[in-house]
């Protein structure tokens, strides 16, 4: 009932048809290059983790939580330096930068799971930098009414990326003999060409400077006493609460139908396939119908994703229901939030707000993935799943009601 209760932006055709601008496509390229670098790794990863080198249920969980939400906080300190700079290209490029380089990290870790911890914490730093100012790039340069379409366009983008990056993973370990660092090496050359790419190719934003005092720390706390924007983080909290990583979806879908690990990989190009093939008609459905209802019509698919792999399924048609819902989720809900929660942002702090929402969600990640690994070590796949099932059912209408109450459309 609180889907339709939620306010509908009225949309022309004009509007619709107008070309996205040239920095959105750009920073699309770079996310397309990037994600090709990033799914090489988080394809392999749970299996390197969990099967090569041994690691529990729980550690993974500790390990999988690190890997989002560890650096949270530092997208508040990027955010509020590409703002106050006015130089949100520079700190994005910084972020692109350093997870490249960890690529090279990862192999100088080798088996040592401390140092293994270290990389993926400094690679996520670099996505913790990069990624506020890069979506506050795309929203100033869209009008409002389009925000919906061009994240669509962008994630559709940086999802053609993540389709392609378990496939040349496949490629690489049937080319090196199943050798992990090869998949290392192969995924930091590819990082560095989408730092070049942003490099030569993305314009910055460069405004004139705002008032004295417009972007201060006082005015980026201030932000939490504007009720729809306290409302806003708040909800986006709670789903994010209910959220547990891809990984150890994968890994119950394995566990259950025992696909064989060097197919392990083609379980998230199923995802990515879906979600490439919906962040375009969900982004621009949401310019339409609401952002909002799309968002929470996103965790709602997740919710039907964990009761699937609750109900102790069977067959093929199961695990492409699970990848294609999975990919509904996403396509729901990773653009459509930020599209959603921009024009609530004043410009001068348009990236440091973004932060605060993506912080938010990543301070929770990070405690359900730890709390989904402990729960799966102490009573199994099964009992884990029907929790988080649990939980989402809980936390879904709440994060509507406050969706509500922020007035967000």
């Amino acid at each position: 009932m609180y889907l339709a209760s939620v306010e509908r932006p009225a949309v022309g055709r004009a509007d619709r048809t107008k070309r996205l601008a040239g920095t959105v496509l750009a920073l699309g390229a770079v996310s397309l290059i990037t994600d090709v670098s990033s799914e090489m790794v988080s394809a392999i990863l749970p299996l390197y983790l969990i099967a090569g080198l041994g690691l529990s249920p729980a550690v993974y969980g500790l390990v999988d939580g690190l890997y989002t939400g560890a650096t949270a906080l530092l997208r508040l300190v990027g955010g509020y330096v590409a703002d106050r700079a006015r130089r949100r290209k520079t700190v994005a490029g910084i972020g692109y930068g350093l997870s490249a380089l960890m690529k090279f990290g990862l192999l100088a870790a080798g088996t040592s799971v401390p140092w293994i911890s270290a990389a993926i914490i400094a690679d996520r730093a670099g996505k913790g930098l990069r990624t506020a100012p890069r979506d506050a790039l795309i929203t100033l340069a869209t009008p409002d009414s389009q925000l919906g379409r061009a994240f669509g366009v962008h994630r559709a983008m940086d999802t053609a990326g993540a389709f392609a990056g378990p496939l040349v993973a496949l490629a690489v370990l049937a080319a090196s003999g199943q050798a992990y660092d090869s998949v290392f090496v192969v995924s930091g050359c590819v990082a560095m060409i989408g730092v070049l790419v942003l490099v030569l190719f993305v314009r910055d934003h460069r405004a004139p400077w705002p008032a004295t005092n417009t972007v201060s720390s006082g005015a980026a706390f201030a932000l939490l006493k504007q009720r729809p924007i306290r409302m806003l983080l708040i909800g986006a909290v709670l789903l994010g609460l209910s959220t547990i990583g891809d990984g150890f979806v994968y890994l119950i879908i394995q566990k259950r139908t025992a696909i064989a690990t060097g197919w392990f990989p083609l379980l998230a190009v199923g995802t990515s396939l879906a979600y490439l093939l919906l962040a375009m008609p969900l982004g621009n459905l949401a310019d339409r119908v609401g952002r909002a209802p799309v968002v929470l019509g996103g965790y709602a698919a997740l919710l039907a994703v964990y009761l699937l792999l609750g109900s102790g399924f069977g067959g093929p048609l199961a695990v492409v229901a699970i990848l294609v819902l999975y990919g509904v989720y996403y396509a729901s809900t990773d653009g459509v939030l930020m599209a959603l929660a921009g024009p609530l942002l004043p410009a001068e702090l348009r990236t440091t707000g973004l932060a605060l929402v993506q912080t938010g969600q990543a301070l929770a990640y990070l405690i359900s993935s730890v709390l989904f690994g402990l729960a799966w070590q102490w009573s199994g796949a099964n009992g884990a799943i029907h929790a988080f099932a649990l939980l989402a059912f809980v936390t879904l209408p709440v994060s509507a009601v406050l969706l509500r109450a922020a007035r967000v459309h």
